[in-house]
């Protein structure tokens, strides 16, 4: 019986991610504001829309690393792409980015919010300090972002891509900050689609949970906490485009991450030994 009922679960789930009638053809032109550009997933966003003709304004903290990217999408053949160096956790940035891209796209068709604000993890993340950081660049400028680019996507019926994490819907240990961050956007933006649907607004809303960031700062700020492996960053990436162009409502990459926040919801409080497998922890915390 479990084996006929795991067979069952995989072939819906196969169903579910391979028949979503993506069109490469429907983002030659559309224009794209994609954040967090510079390295990882966000580069590989990058250059899966310039190879499909998108319309492109970069975001990132690090303009050597943009200028790069923006060189590589032009190789690409992306029609037109602007960068735009900006640090998210200055309250006063998201504007400014919001209007460089209307300024250079004349609109938007699809805001994907992509940039990351990584801190160490273990008990020494956890200070206020450290929290309002991660709050402001992991969710204040999303909701920030969200708002100035809203009246703009509404106009184009266009799509909202948000790329979370799998630790906005199964807390772990010694992401508190993080975890908190990642929460909040779920909700956030979970209540927002919810909003926009009775208003009439035909905007999309795609929630993308991903695994571990396949970037050099992701690595390091867990290292030696967990054994969890980095998604690969170019197959993470067409799954967050394939779910976008197709208006989905989640994406879970690897795909097995929906089947544990499915599991999450029959089994709330898990056994620490479970936990414990993902970690390289022998000896309690701190508090």
């Amino acid at each position: 019986m479990k084996v006929l009922l795991l067979a069952g679960l995989g072939a819906l789930f196969f169903a579910y991610y391979w028949d979503d009638n993506f069109d490469p053809a429907s983002l030659q032109g559309a224009r794209v504001l994609l954040t967090g550009a510079s390295v990882g997933v966000g580069e590989e966003l990058a250059y899966h829309y310039a190879r499909l003709g998108s319309h492109l304004v970069l975001t990132a903290h690090t303009e050597a690393l943009l200028q790069k990217v923006v060189g590589n999408c032009r190789k690409l053949g992306a029609p037109k792409v602007f960068y735009i160096a900006a640090d998210m956790a200055s309250p006063e940035v998201p504007e400014r980015v919001v209007q460089f891209a209307l300024d250079k796209l004349g609109g938007l068709d699809y805001l994907v919010l992509n940039h990351l604000g990584a801190a160490p993890a273990g008990t020494r993340a956890r200070s206020a300090q450290a929290t309002r950081w991660l709050m402001q660049v992991n969710f204040l400028s999303y909701v920030q972002l969200t708002s100035l680019a809203l009246p703009s996507l509404t106009d184009s019926k266009g799509s909202l891509v948000v790329v979370s994490s799998l630790l906005g819907r199964v807390p772990t240990s010694f992401s508190s900050p993080y975890s908190a961050a990642k929460f909040a956007l779920n909700s956030f933006f979970g209540s927002l689609r919810r909003e926009l649907d009775v208003q009439d607004v035909h905007v999309a809303i795609t929630m993308c949970v991903l695994g571990l960031r396949d970037r050099a700062s992701a690595a390091e700020g867990v290292r030696g906490v967990t054994r969890a492996k980095a998604a690969p960053g170019p197959k993470a990436a067409l799954a967050v485009i394939r779910g976008g162009a197709t208006r989905a409502s989640g994406v879970f990459y690897p795909w097995r991450f929906h089947l544990l926040c499915l599991l999450r919801g029959w089994m709330p409080q898990p056994r620490a030994w479970f936990i414990r497998q993902e970690l390289n922890i022998t000896t309690p915390a701190a508090a």
